[in-house]
């Protein structure tokens, strides 16, 4: 069996931000070799997420507002958390949305569905970060 790791940093430009990533685990597939297997794709940051669903901007902004009701930003003084940070929301919006996707690798391709893809979910960006992507099989 072989395995493959690498990481992937992003730089947003804004506090909130849904990134398709599909293209890059896609070319760390290529760099793989591996043919037969599993990726997992997870945020490695407790703001962030890493998500399947379609790339439709209508969709995307609804995740905005419908995240923003269930977790709204401010007043940044409903949270307990924010203090030295003012970031509480989008450690529930993470925590919503998920950390982590895992994709079967069929003929040495992302064994989606029709509409599938893989987005980073930033909620509280503009400052570096990454997502790991590990892949195992033959």
């Amino acid at each position: 069996m072989k395995s493959y790791r690498k990481e992937l940093w992003f730089d947003t430009t804004k506090r909130r931000q849904l990134i398709n990533i599909t293209p890059e685990i896609d070319t760390c597939l290529q760099e793989s070799g591996i043919k037969e297997g599993m990726v997992l794709v997870n945020a490695m940051h407790i703001t962030a997420s890493v998500f399947i669903n379609d790339d439709e901007s209508g969709l995307h902004n609804d995740y905005e507002k419908w995240l923003e009701k269930l977790a709204p930003e401010k007043p940044y003084s409903q949270y307990q958390h924010n203090g030295y940070e003012d970031n509480a929301d989008a450690h529930l919006k993470r925590t919503i949305m998920g950390r982590e996707v895992v994709v079967a690798i069929t003929d040495g391709k992302l064994d989606f569905g029709p509409w599938e893809r893989i987005f980073y979910g930033e909620f509280d960006g503009k400052r570096r970060k990454r997502v790991l992507v590990k892949i195992i099989g033959e």
